[in-house]
């Protein structure tokens, strides 16, 4: 039976299913920012309404590989009008949450936005969902009207 299982695991290895495979499904910065402002043309044509019940859909336009998109309004409050991966997060304040560093996250998010250009990379350390290990992750924001629009990467 150990045989067996040795010979599966090596078999799938050999086929990509190892971590080659697993950095394949791995999103890049340039297609973070890329699905941002896709994002980004995506409110604009259709309004706030339709684009955050896009956003949210896991199996949308807007949930790439592991990358996903996230909304919050520009004005400081930290509520979270969309998150393609993580619904329970809709609706909530999240203006005080802070990294391992205690470097506060959403207040970066809206930092960022409401610069002078209008968006920049925030980077903060949080849970890899796939390695449950504390990583560094970089996400590119972006101002839209009064919606910021962000994707992260893991580094």
């Amino acid at each position: 039976m150990k045989k067996l299982f040795t010979t599966i695991f090596f078999a799938l290895l050999a086929l990509g299913f190892g971590p080659a495979a697993l950095a394949a499904d791995k999103g890049s910065a340039d297609e973070a920012v890329a699905l941002v402002k896709k994002a980004a043309a995506y409110l604009k044509e259709n309004g706030k309404e339709k684009a955050f019940a896009e956003f949210n859909n896991p199996k949308g336009q807007f949930v790439v590989k592991d990358l996903y998109v996230f909304a919050y309004a520009t004005n400081g409050d930290g509520i979270t009008l969309a998150h393609g991966a993580n619904a329970k997060m809709i609706g909530k304040n999240l203006l005080e949450l802070k990294d391992n560093d205690g470097k506060f996250i959403v207040k970066g998010f809206i930092a960022a936005a409401n610069s002078k250009e209008g968006k920049g990379w925030v980077d903060y350390k949080w849970p890899n969902p796939v390695t449950k290990q504390i990583e560094p992750k970089s996400t590119y924001i972006e101002k839209v009207g009064d919606v910021l629009i962000g994707c992260g990467i893991y580094k």
